[in-house]
Protein backbone atom coordinates (compact mmCIF):
# COMPACT_ATOMS: atom_id res chain seq x y z
CA UNK A 1 0.00 0.00 0.00
CA UNK A 2 1.31 3.43 -0.98
CA UNK A 3 0.21 7.05 -0.59
CA UNK A 4 1.76 9.86 -2.64
CA UNK A 5 1.22 13.59 -2.93
CA UNK A 6 2.57 15.80 -5.72
CA UNK A 7 2.11 19.56 -5.47
CA UNK A 8 2.33 22.24 -8.18
CA UNK A 9 1.49 25.94 -8.06
CA UNK A 10 -2.25 25.56 -8.69
CA UNK A 11 -3.02 21.81 -8.59
CA UNK A 12 -2.27 19.07 -6.06
CA UNK A 13 -2.33 15.38 -6.98
CA UNK A 14 -2.92 12.81 -4.22
CA UNK A 15 -2.72 9.13 -5.12
CA UNK A 16 -3.35 6.01 -3.03
CA UNK A 17 -2.45 2.58 -4.31
CA UNK A 18 -2.86 -0.99 -3.09
CA UNK A 19 -1.55 -4.11 -4.82
CA UNK A 20 -1.22 -7.83 -4.17
CA UNK A 21 1.39 -9.93 -5.94
CA UNK A 22 2.26 -13.61 -5.93
CA UNK A 23 4.52 -15.85 -7.99
CA UNK A 24 4.68 -19.57 -8.64
CA UNK A 25 7.22 -21.84 -10.28
CA UNK A 26 5.59 -23.47 -13.30
CA UNK A 27 8.61 -25.75 -13.68
CA UNK A 28 12.35 -25.63 -13.05
CA UNK A 29 12.86 -22.90 -15.67
CA UNK A 30 9.58 -20.97 -15.69
CA UNK A 31 7.89 -18.62 -13.24
CA UNK A 32 4.45 -16.99 -13.28
CA UNK A 33 3.87 -13.71 -11.42
CA UNK A 34 0.48 -12.08 -11.02
CA UNK A 35 -0.05 -8.55 -9.63
CA UNK A 36 -3.49 -7.11 -9.01
CA UNK A 37 -3.55 -3.35 -8.38
CA UNK A 38 -6.05 -0.62 -7.59
CA UNK A 39 -5.22 3.09 -7.43
CA UNK A 40 -7.23 6.24 -6.82
CA UNK A 41 -6.09 9.71 -7.91
CA UNK A 42 -7.55 12.84 -6.30
CA UNK A 43 -6.98 16.19 -8.02
CA UNK A 44 -7.35 19.39 -5.97
CA UNK A 45 -7.50 22.70 -7.84
CA UNK A 46 -6.62 26.04 -6.27
CA UNK A 47 -9.77 27.94 -5.37
CA UNK A 48 -10.91 30.16 -8.25
CA UNK A 49 -8.83 28.44 -10.94
CA UNK A 50 -10.03 26.06 -13.65
CA UNK A 51 -13.69 26.57 -12.63
CA UNK A 52 -14.92 24.76 -15.75
CA UNK A 53 -13.04 21.61 -14.74
CA UNK A 54 -13.70 21.41 -10.99
CA UNK A 55 -15.64 18.16 -11.50
CA UNK A 56 -12.47 16.47 -12.80
CA UNK A 57 -11.36 15.72 -9.26
CA UNK A 58 -11.13 11.93 -8.98
CA UNK A 59 -9.97 9.01 -11.15
CA UNK A 60 -9.60 5.25 -10.71
CA UNK A 61 -7.45 2.49 -12.15
CA UNK A 62 -7.71 -1.30 -11.85
CA UNK A 63 -5.16 -3.55 -13.53
CA UNK A 64 -3.99 -7.15 -13.40
CA UNK A 65 -0.47 -7.86 -14.65
CA UNK A 66 0.43 -11.44 -15.56
CA UNK A 67 4.13 -12.01 -16.16
CA UNK A 68 5.77 -15.16 -17.53
CA UNK A 69 9.54 -15.64 -17.13
CA UNK A 70 11.43 -18.48 -18.77
CA UNK A 71 15.12 -19.40 -18.69
CA UNK A 72 16.28 -20.23 -22.20
CA UNK A 73 19.81 -21.04 -20.99
CA UNK A 74 22.12 -20.37 -18.06
CA UNK A 75 22.71 -16.84 -19.35
CA UNK A 76 19.56 -15.97 -21.29
CA UNK A 77 15.97 -15.55 -20.10
CA UNK A 78 12.72 -14.34 -21.60
CA UNK A 79 10.05 -12.17 -19.92
CA UNK A 80 6.56 -11.68 -21.32
CA UNK A 81 3.73 -9.77 -19.64
CA UNK A 82 0.15 -8.81 -20.41
CA UNK A 83 -1.80 -6.24 -18.39
CA UNK A 84 -5.55 -5.78 -18.85
CA UNK A 85 -6.71 -2.55 -17.22
CA UNK A 86 -9.61 -0.16 -16.78
CA UNK A 87 -9.03 3.58 -16.28
CA UNK A 88 -12.15 5.55 -15.44
CA UNK A 89 -13.47 8.63 -13.66
CA UNK A 90 -16.40 7.29 -11.61
CA UNK A 91 -18.68 5.27 -13.93
CA UNK A 92 -17.11 2.10 -15.29
CA UNK A 93 -18.06 0.84 -18.75
CA UNK A 94 -16.63 -1.37 -21.50
CA UNK A 95 -14.95 1.51 -23.36
CA UNK A 96 -12.64 2.09 -20.39
CA UNK A 97 -10.83 -1.22 -21.05
CA UNK A 98 -7.25 -1.29 -22.39
CA UNK A 99 -4.44 -3.82 -22.67
CA UNK A 100 -0.75 -3.15 -22.02
CA UNK A 101 2.12 -5.60 -22.27
CA UNK A 102 5.83 -6.16 -22.74
CA UNK A 103 8.37 -8.55 -24.24
CA UNK A 104 11.99 -8.59 -23.05
CA UNK A 105 15.10 -10.71 -23.44
CA UNK A 106 17.64 -10.67 -20.61
CA UNK A 107 21.26 -11.64 -21.17
CA UNK A 108 23.80 -12.26 -18.40
CA UNK A 109 27.07 -10.74 -19.62
CA UNK A 110 29.18 -11.72 -16.62
CA UNK A 111 28.81 -12.36 -12.89
CA UNK A 112 28.01 -8.71 -12.19
CA UNK A 113 26.29 -7.44 -15.33
CA UNK A 114 23.15 -8.26 -17.27
CA UNK A 115 21.31 -6.40 -19.99
CA UNK A 116 17.62 -6.47 -20.90
CA UNK A 117 16.13 -5.24 -24.17
CA UNK A 118 12.62 -5.40 -25.55
CA UNK A 119 9.44 -3.54 -26.38
CA UNK A 120 6.35 -2.59 -24.41
CA UNK A 121 2.94 -1.04 -24.79
CA UNK A 122 2.97 1.35 -21.85
CA UNK A 123 1.48 4.61 -20.56
CA UNK A 124 4.68 6.27 -19.31
CA UNK A 125 4.02 9.28 -21.57
CA UNK A 126 0.36 9.59 -20.60
CA UNK A 127 -1.23 7.53 -23.40
CA UNK A 128 -0.88 3.86 -24.46
CA UNK A 129 2.09 3.68 -26.82
CA UNK A 130 4.53 1.08 -28.14
CA UNK A 131 8.13 1.90 -27.30
CA UNK A 132 11.49 0.21 -26.71
CA UNK A 133 12.64 -0.70 -23.19
CA UNK A 134 16.25 -1.12 -22.15
CA UNK A 135 18.02 -1.85 -18.87
CA UNK A 136 21.62 -2.44 -17.88
CA UNK A 137 22.00 -3.91 -14.38
CA UNK A 138 25.41 -3.82 -12.70
CA UNK A 139 26.30 -5.10 -9.24
CA UNK A 140 28.93 -2.67 -7.95
CA UNK A 141 29.65 -4.67 -4.79
CA UNK A 142 27.73 -6.59 -2.12
CA UNK A 143 26.18 -3.32 -0.89
CA UNK A 144 25.54 -1.35 -4.08
CA UNK A 145 23.90 -1.86 -7.47
CA UNK A 146 23.22 0.25 -10.55
CA UNK A 147 20.37 0.20 -13.07
CA UNK A 148 20.64 2.34 -16.21
CA UNK A 149 17.81 2.23 -18.70
CA UNK A 150 14.49 3.46 -20.00
CA UNK A 151 11.99 4.19 -18.54
CA UNK A 152 13.72 3.62 -15.17
CA UNK A 153 17.21 4.21 -13.79
CA UNK A 154 18.37 3.71 -10.21
CA UNK A 155 21.41 3.41 -7.98
CA UNK A 156 20.91 1.56 -4.68
CA UNK A 157 22.96 1.14 -1.53
CA UNK A 158 22.39 -1.05 1.55
CA UNK A 159 24.51 -0.43 4.61
CA UNK A 160 23.03 -3.54 6.24
CA UNK A 161 20.39 -6.21 5.61
CA UNK A 162 17.54 -3.99 6.86
CA UNK A 163 18.23 -0.62 5.20
CA UNK A 164 18.16 0.27 1.53
CA UNK A 165 18.77 3.74 0.04
CA UNK A 166 18.06 4.57 -3.61
CA UNK A 167 18.41 7.47 -6.01
CA UNK A 168 16.08 6.99 -8.96
CA UNK A 169 14.90 8.64 -12.15
CA UNK A 170 11.78 7.41 -13.93
CA UNK A 171 9.40 8.38 -16.72
CA UNK A 172 5.86 7.70 -15.55
CA UNK A 173 2.32 8.59 -16.52
CA UNK A 174 -1.22 7.41 -17.07
CA UNK A 175 -4.57 8.32 -18.57
CA UNK A 176 -8.20 8.10 -17.46
CA UNK A 177 -11.43 7.98 -19.46
CA UNK A 178 -13.91 10.73 -18.60
CA UNK A 179 -17.54 10.07 -17.73
CA UNK A 180 -19.74 10.72 -20.76
CA UNK A 181 -21.97 13.17 -18.86
CA UNK A 182 -19.12 15.69 -18.63
CA UNK A 183 -19.92 16.90 -22.19
CA UNK A 184 -16.87 19.14 -22.29
CA UNK A 185 -16.96 21.75 -25.07
CA UNK A 186 -13.48 20.88 -26.31
CA UNK A 187 -14.32 17.24 -27.23
CA UNK A 188 -12.12 15.87 -24.45
CA UNK A 189 -12.71 12.20 -23.63
CA UNK A 190 -9.70 11.49 -21.39
CA UNK A 191 -7.23 13.14 -19.04
CA UNK A 192 -3.52 12.44 -19.46
CA UNK A 193 -0.85 12.81 -16.79
CA UNK A 194 2.90 12.53 -17.36
CA UNK A 195 6.12 13.49 -15.58
CA UNK A 196 9.75 12.56 -15.15
CA UNK A 197 10.45 11.96 -11.46
CA UNK A 198 13.82 12.13 -9.71
CA UNK A 199 13.65 10.89 -6.13
CA UNK A 200 15.48 9.69 -3.06
CA UNK A 201 13.99 6.60 -1.43
CA UNK A 202 14.58 4.80 1.85
CA UNK A 203 13.26 1.32 2.60
CA UNK A 204 13.41 -0.19 6.07
CA UNK A 205 12.76 -3.80 6.98
CA UNK A 206 10.98 -2.96 10.25
CA UNK A 207 10.10 -6.57 11.08
CA UNK A 208 10.60 -10.02 9.57
CA UNK A 209 7.94 -9.57 6.89
CA UNK A 210 7.14 -5.84 7.03
CA UNK A 211 8.84 -3.08 5.04
CA UNK A 212 8.41 0.71 5.24
CA UNK A 213 9.23 2.94 2.27
CA UNK A 214 9.76 6.74 2.27
CA UNK A 215 10.17 8.79 -0.89
CA UNK A 216 10.96 12.45 -1.62
CA UNK A 217 11.57 13.88 -5.05
CA UNK A 218 10.73 16.33 -7.79
CA UNK A 219 8.59 16.04 -10.92
CA UNK A 220 10.12 17.54 -14.08
CA UNK A 221 8.33 18.31 -17.35
CA UNK A 222 4.98 17.60 -15.68
CA UNK A 223 2.02 17.51 -18.08
CA UNK A 224 -1.67 17.36 -17.16
CA UNK A 225 -3.82 17.55 -20.28
CA UNK A 226 -7.25 16.83 -21.68
CA UNK A 227 -7.11 14.70 -24.84
CA UNK A 228 -9.62 13.47 -27.41
CA UNK A 229 -10.31 10.00 -28.81
CA UNK A 230 -7.28 10.26 -31.11
CA UNK A 231 -5.04 11.21 -28.14
CA UNK A 232 -4.63 14.77 -29.45
CA UNK A 233 -4.23 17.46 -26.79
CA UNK A 234 -7.27 19.73 -26.55
CA UNK A 235 -6.50 21.53 -23.28
CA UNK A 236 -3.32 22.07 -21.25
CA UNK A 237 -3.61 22.85 -17.53
CA UNK A 238 -0.02 24.18 -17.52
CA UNK A 239 0.63 22.75 -14.08
CA UNK A 240 4.37 23.34 -14.03
CA UNK A 241 6.75 21.18 -12.05
CA UNK A 242 6.51 20.32 -8.37
CA UNK A 243 7.60 18.26 -5.39
CA UNK A 244 6.49 14.71 -4.65
CA UNK A 245 6.35 12.92 -1.29
CA UNK A 246 5.34 9.33 -0.68
CA UNK A 247 5.06 6.68 1.99
CA UNK A 248 4.42 2.96 1.57
CA UNK A 249 4.13 -0.21 3.58
CA UNK A 250 4.70 -3.73 2.26
CA UNK A 251 4.19 -7.22 3.63
CA UNK A 252 6.38 -9.88 2.03
CA UNK A 253 5.98 -13.57 2.79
Amino acid sequence: MNAKTASTDQIDFNETNISVSFNKKADSKSTLTNTLEYSNLKVNYELGTYKTYQNLDGFNLIQDKLKFSHELSDRTSLDFSITPMVNFQSNLNASDFSILGSFEIKQQLNSKTNISIGAARTTVFGTPEFMPVLALNYVINNKSSLLIGFPDSKISYSNNSRNKFSLSNSFNGNFYHLDSQNNLDNNATKVSLYQMTSAIEYERNVDKNWFLNLKAGYDFDKKYNLIDNENHKVYDFNTGNGYVLGIGIKYKQ
